[in-house]
């Protein structure tokens, strides 16, 4: 879902709208334009560039100048300098300021998690989809996450959709929780009215032999 609200896939059929719109029929590139951005499973960052660098790559949507040609050498001084006074402060809320100036290749998983972040926040999402953020970090790792979600999601005012595995991870955060069991919608409602669900529990933690 996460690759056809962003445009990655193309559906057969149906629509899905934001804020009035039908997203399949706007361009894959006014997507970002709309406050609709998202992080991947997979890290996507640029191992080469510096934290800060990959977190204004987020604000380039919103630049004149845009990101391919600010890559290339185009002049845009002070565009870069706003984006990349935004960046840091973002950095700093989430306590990376610190690793700003280091390039992001070898830093740890969980921290290169937490630059993603920053990147769509630059960006000024109004709706935040997140791709299972938990995946891969310690237990300690997850706790710190999702006080950090907590925390965006009330400071940046954001709608934030959750694809995650972490259960006790969705219970804490979620309003509204969807359940799939192999593509198949087994469970919708409140967290703790999804959690008493027997066909959740059956999916999820199994049955007594």
């Amino acid at each position: 879902m996460f690759n056809v609200v962003s445009r990655i896939y193309q559906p057969t059929e149906g629509k899905i709208t934001f804020d009035g719109h039908n997203l399949l029929t706007a361009r894959p590139n006014s997507i970002s334009q709309m406050g609709i951005f998202r992080t991947f499973q997979n890290l996507a960052l640029w191992p080469g560039l510096t934290v800060l660098e990959n977190v204004m790559v987020g604000a380039h949507v919103h630049g004149k100048v845009g990101i391919g040609k600010s890559l290339l050498g185009v002049p845009a001084i002070g565009e870069d300098r706003t984006m990349a006074t935004e960046a840091y402060q973002i950095l700093d809320q989430l306590g990376l300021a610190g690793i700003a100036f280091r390039r992001a290749a070898g830093l740890p998983y969980g921290t290169l998690k937490r630059i993603e972040l920053a990147r769509a926040l630059a960006g000024r999402p109004r709706f935040l989809m997140l791709d299972e953020p938990a995946s891969g970090l310690a237990h300690s790792e997850v706790d710190e996450l999702a006080a950090l979600i907590r925390s965006v999601r009330d400071q940046y005012q954001l709608t934030i959709l959750l694809v995650e595995h972490h259960m006790a991870m969705v219970m804490a955060l979620s309003d509204h929780v969807v359940v799939l069991d192999f593509g198949r919608k087994i469970a919708e409602g409140p967290p703790t009215e999804v959690a008493r669900n027997p066909k959740v529990i059956e999916a999820y933690l199994g049955t007594a032999a």
